[in-house]
């Protein structure tokens, strides 16, 4: 039992000195005496909180209430004093001080690994400051909007929906089908806002692998648009469009592997080697390119409007029910026929569909193989947007490019398919 409180009140006292790094770090260059709390005045704090929770079981809670009501009180005295000094309005300091003594009292009456995380968050807070606000300076309130919805979405509405089917077929299950909204919208929105702290800095291959995420169809119409602008980056720009392409069939893989890990192999194999042919394709391209050029700056509509994630949601919410009727009555054929359909205007919902539908209804190979049917007229789709807006020289040797990672990954999913037998 001592050698628990001795460990207790050490992580007490590390707390108080990791935060006072931190603060005493930022104020490195005042002199002596000129702030309220450094590093010693910090660990002593984290200390003095872990004392007094030791001293509950013994004296009971009032006395560490009573002492941190005092701590707060003079310690928002100095801190008040300092800040009229300075004519600074900043509470920081009082309230990182206040939960000093908090994590360093719960860090010997509560767990252990809670304080320590707590603690270490509180230190990382506090170090990212300027870029916290760089972050916030730069926000829109549209993406706020999105970020709250987001997280609406999430915390309000899914746990209130059924977590049973409500359709003929058991597959429209509101709880998954509204989390695999979430998982598609927030994947997409992480993309836009790479884009936007990204896309002006970091040349045309970072702007379109974040953009993929989004959606690499808008990157192939933006990078085509572009070529037929600047015909002397087109080299650039389709090896940018090679790396969404990419991205978005590992993006792809993800998702369908997260709701269905069992098609990690059937699906990840083929995918990989097509993946590795278009990089090698962008690398050709991007060799042919002198200049490398960062191009323009990535224009990419927000994905999370509400509307945009309702439609989706609604979307998934016909394509679910379609696949498994079309698989029950049609059987594989007609789902591959569904797929290749599907996956000219979007490839999500269906990929969606055949991996919800892996193991049960189809096979695990019949998903893999309508996955790819749509990833592959999803890239013809995006080659004959590439064709039509970038012109035949830019658009034709980046459709072959598409087409010829399509084959190597049909090569290697029927090798596998060999081996693995």
């Amino acid at each position: 039992m001592e050698t628990d409180l001795f460990e207790r009140l050490a992580l007490a006292l590390a707390i108080g000195l990791l935060i006072g790094i931190e603060r005493g770090w930022k104020e490195r260059t005042e002199t002596a005496g000129s702030r309220t709390a450094g590093v010693r005045t910090f660990s002593l704090i984290g200390l003095l909180g872990g004392v007094m929770g030791a001293l509950v079981p013994m004296a009971g809670p009032w006395p560490l209430a009573l002492s941190g009501l005092g701590f707060a009180l003079v310690f928002a005295a100095f801190n008040w004093r300092e800040g009229e000094a300075e004519k600074n309005f900043s509470v920081t300091s009082a309230v990182a001080a206040i939960l000093t003594y908090a994590l360093g009292a719960f860090a010997v009456l509560g767990d252990v690994g809670a304080a320590g995380a707590a603690g270490v968050a509180t230190a990382a807070l506090l170090a990212v400051r300027e870029q916290l606000h760089a972050f916030v300076r730069r926000l829109t309130w549209e993406e706020l909007r999105s970020a709250l919805l987001l997280l609406a979405m999430t915390f309000l509405l899914l746990p209130m929906l059924p977590r049973e089917a409500i359709d003929p077929w058991g597959v429209l299950v509101p709880y998954e089908l509204w989390l695999i909204v979430i998982l598609i919208a927030a994947l997409s929105f992480v993309g836009y806002i790479a884009v936007r702290v990204l896309g002006e800095k970091r040349g045309l291959a970072t702007a379109a692998a974040a953009g993929a995420l989004v959606s690499s169809t808008a990157v192939t119409l933006n990078n085509a648009r572009l070529a037929r602008a600047h015909p002397t980056e087109s080299h650039a720009l389709s090896g940018a469009i090679c790396i969404a392409w990419a991205v978005s069939l590992v993006r792809m893989t993800a998702v369908a592997c997260t709701v269905n890990y069992e098609l990690l192999q059937p699906l990840g194999i083929p995918i990989a080697g097509a993946v590795l042919m278009l990089l090698l394709a962008a690398a050709f391209f991007y060799r042919r390119d002198g200049s490398r050029p960062d191009g323009e700056a990535m224009k990419l509509r927000n994905p999370f409007e509400l509307s945009t994630v309702l439609i989706f949601g609604g979307l998934l919410a016909l394509v679910l029910p379609a696949s498994k009727a079309i698989s029950e009555y049609f059987g594989a054929a007609g789902l591959f026929t569904f797929a290749a359909i599907s996956g000219l205007v979007d490839v999500d919902p269906i990929m969606l569909s055949a991996a919800q539908l892996g193991g049960d209804t189809i096979t695990l190979a019949h998903a893999a193989l309508a996955i790819m049917i749509a990833a592959t007229a999803n890239i013809i789709g995006k080659s004959i947007i590439a064709v039509s807006v970038g012109g035949g020289r830019f658009g034709i040797p980046l459709a072959f490019a598409g087409v010829l990672a399509l084959l190597v990954g049909v090569c290697v999913w029927w090798i596998a398919g060999i081996v693995l037998a």
